[in-house]
């Protein structure tokens, strides 16, 4: 079994979302891969201590796979963050328990994170969320996560290091439905730029993502 592609979704025109369950077997994983791949992706995951990153590193990978039907090759940055060797597309990743989600625009910065729905949330809220941001009590968990979520998404897409969350990130008040659009800002760069994140809530993650123009 591949991971599977349940979501593809094209955004703004140049933009692709795609949204995928992870399976814990890795060798079927590996024979995902393009053929040209596997002997190299072996070879690197060999290395890993981790069985969990192993999973999460392929995953990624097929999942590009299955989303764009051509071979891709995935690099890091010294700080972390992905590209494409190409430089095809712009690109974000997210992992959580059950699913990966990847986020690719041809002409601008990008990000993307997918949260599992746990209130674990509500103890940690106070560290990333400032007494002057809104959250709805009759939706607290959802809320709180919804802030975690879009400052995640924010922060893969500033090439900024030591943002603080709570002080650097600002979510503007908003109402959470199943679905929808609020605007977010970050106040650690000169430009202060505003984000306009889209959002959804499924049976058991949030999803939040946004494009930098």
């Amino acid at each position: 079994m591949k991971v599977m592609l349940f979501r593809k979704e094209h955004i703004d025109g140049d933009g692709l979302i795609g949204i995928g369950r992870i399976t814990d077997d890795h060798k079927t994983l590996l024979r995902s891969l393009p053929q040209a791949q596997q002997e190299a992706a072996a070879e690197h995951v060999s290395k890993m201590r981790s069985g969990r990153r192993i999973i999460e590193w392929l995953t990624t990978r097929v999942l590009l796979f299955e989303l764009l039907g051509e071979e891709k090759i995935i690099d890091n940055r010294l700080d972390g963050r992905p590209f494409l060797v190409d430089d095809s597309y712009k690109i974000s990743i997210s992992h959580t328990k059950d699913y990966a989600a990847v986020l690719l625009h041809k002409h601008y910065s990008v990000g993307i994170d997918v949260e599992t729905i746990s209130e674990r949330v509500s103890r940690l809220a106070g560290k990333f969320i400032s007494e002057n941001e809104y959250v709805d009590p009759s939706q607290k968990v959802i809320h709180q996560l919804l802030h975690w979520s879009a400052k995640e998404t924010i922060f893969k897409m500033m090439e900024e290091g030591e943002i603080d969350f709570k002080e650097h990130l600002h979510i503007h008040p908003f109402h959470p439905a199943k679905k929808g659009v609020f605007q977010a800002n970050e106040s650690k760069t000169r430009q202060q730029k505003t984000f306009q994140i889209h959002y959804e809530i499924l049976s058991d993650v949030v999803l939040t993502w946004a494009v930098d123009k």
